[in-house]
């Protein structure tokens, strides 16, 4: 089974940018979207052979969440199931017979750290979410969770501690996660591997420089990591400032 996950950063922009080219050409059984910035309507992307499922921010333009699958699902939920943290389009989870499969785009905590305590509120309701959801079934969970959580997972650590996204409150968060009963997959397979981002800025050349950072995870329950054949990261694919990244597995 192939899963992909992919923030597309405005998907009406990254489909003029081959959006449609590295979705054909991959073939993925299940192909999560984070910040696909749209409204009901505000596209239509035809894709034969796929479900699809959609999570639209209130606000115009911003956030959301997609899921497109080749197999219908028992169930779906939208959100984390807390109001307040539910009206940004952030999740989406698809039921099937051996597994959750949930996909999410993590609030950033902002330049100063000034979303944190929201950041850390979604953080905490979405570990609580997946620990609930894992006790019926193994879990499979994607997507932008807007942190590096080792210094391996980006390339300039120590000028970056401290800010959003490599905060010691935001690491720790996801350290948490992890504790309660997860896998980054990346990681399983490959401990030590540095240089290998998902996210480049937009300034100062740093996608041509590798000056990235691995915010993009699919994690999965500790229970079935053994079912992991593959977790590639597509630097090569462009269209957004994040790459896809992705998970094959065995189950």
């Amino acid at each position: 089974m192939k899963l992909i996950s992919w923030n597309v950063n405005g998907l009406r922009a990254c489909v003029t940018k081959g959006f449609s080219d590295f979705f054909n050409q991959i073939d993925a059984d299940f192909f999560c979207l984070q910040e696909t910035k749209l409204q009901a309507g505000q596209i239509d992307l035809p894709i034969p052979g796929y479900e699809q499922f959609w999570n639209y921010a209130q606000k115009k333009g911003y956030s959301g969440t997609a899921i497109f699958a080749k197999q219908a699902p028992m169930s779906v939920a939208y959100g984390v199931g807390i109001e307040e943290l539910d009206t940004e389009g952030r999740m989406i989870t698809l039921e099937y017979p051996e597994f959750y499969l949930v996909t999410c785009y993590t609030p950033n905590a902002q330049q100063g750290l000034a979303r944190i305590d929201h950041r850390l509120k979604w953080d905490e309701a979405f570990r609580h979410y997946l620990q609930e959801l894992d006790r019926k079934k193994p879990v499979i969970a994607c997507g932008d969770l807007n942190v590096a959580h080792q210094e391996i997972d980006l390339k300039n650590p120590a000028s970056n501690r401290g800010n959003a996204g490599f905060s010691d409150e935001e690491r720790e968060s996801f350290g948490k996660l992890l504790e309660a009963g997860f896998t980054d997959t990346f990681r399983h397979l490959y401990p030590e591997a540095t240089g290998m981002y998902s996210w480049w800025s937009y300034r100062f050349n740093a996608r041509k420089n590798n000056a990235g950072w691995r915010i993009d995870y699919f994690i999965m329950s500790n229970r079935i990591k053994d079912s992991i054949t593959a977790a590639p990261i597509y630097s090569e694919v462009f269209g957004s400032d994040h790459c896809p990244v992705g998970l094959e597995i065995d189950l």
